[in-house]
């Protein structure tokens, strides 16, 4: 079942077409294509259906969960709807070009109303990240993928610098690229250089979706036996798989049958 909406005009010349469509009790978010921008579940509107989605709080293998949250680029408000839920102590900015998409995730994706600790913004990512106060942030989250790559604001040195500088020590950017893309490893070296190499890659099982993972400081390449401790308290706590996250983090990053290096 597909529900197509009436076009929505946008600033630029180009023009945002959202698409619904429902099958076997997933709603999903597409954005003129066929291709999912996100999805829900609708009998569990807060679950993480999406593999790339889940694999963002992989970060917290590594960290606390953050005090203070920026995620760009909202689709179907999978991400900010689970942060909200399971992790109470933090307060999510959310921010998201198009305002038409975010009357979507409400009206069609049981996105919360505003209050206290999620306050989600109509604004271009980049320039709201630029009014950012230094060191504001624990986890800056850039989920603005689309079908032509990363936005060009999005995807510049000045842009992750400033992300850099808006992390307090312990904070995590997190990056959603598409492993198949031709600049994969252009985005991936940009945010390396920015991040003096301390960068991870978990790839997500579903679609070739994989998470950049840039930290303000060096993780002391923690023991996998240390990593595999702690995923098991977190799948505990929130369910996500955090012990597929361990062994695909072997995948695509430096290691030894030890450590992880970071």
């Amino acid at each position: 079942m597909l529900f197509r909406s009436k076009r929505f005009s946008r600033s630029s010349p180009d023009d945002i077409v959202i698409d619904i469509s429902e099958d076997a009790g997933i709603r999903k978010l597409h954005f003129g294509g066929d291709d999912t921008q996100s999805a829900m579940r609708i009998s569990n509107p807060t679950e993480l259906v999406l593999a790339y989605s889940r694999c963002v709080f992989g970060s917290l293998l590594f960290v606390e969960p953050p005090r203070d949250m920026l995620l760009i680029g909202l689709g179907g408000g999978s991400i900010a709807k689970w942060a909200h839920e399971h992790l109470p102590d933090t307060r999510q900015t959310v921010v998201e070009l198009h305002p038409q998409v975010i009357a979507v995730a409400r009206s069609m994706f049981f996105l919360p109303e505003d209050d206290e600790r999620l306050q989600v913004i109509a604004a271009d990512g980049a320039a709201h990240l630029y009014g950012i106060p230094p060191e504001a942030m624990d986890f800056i989250v850039m989920d603005a993928y689309s079908a032509t790559g990363i936005a060009p604001p999005l995807a510049t040195e000045e842009f992750f610098r400033a992300c850099s500088e808006r992390l307090r020590d312990d904070g995590v950017l997190a990056v959603n690229l598409w492993g198949s893309d031709k600049r994969f490893a252009q985005y991936c070296d940009l945010i390396s250089a920015v991040f003096d190499a301390r960068i991870l890659l978990l790839p997500a099982r579903q679609k070739g979706n994989v998470i950049a993972f840039a930290f303000k400081r060096g993780q002391n390449s923690p023991k996998w036996a240390e990593l595999a401790a702690r995923a098991e308290k977190l799948q505990q706590q929130y369910g996500l798989e955090f012990g597929e996250f361990v062994t695909d983090l072997a995948r695509m990053n430096p290691h030894n049958d030890r450590r992880l290096f970071i």
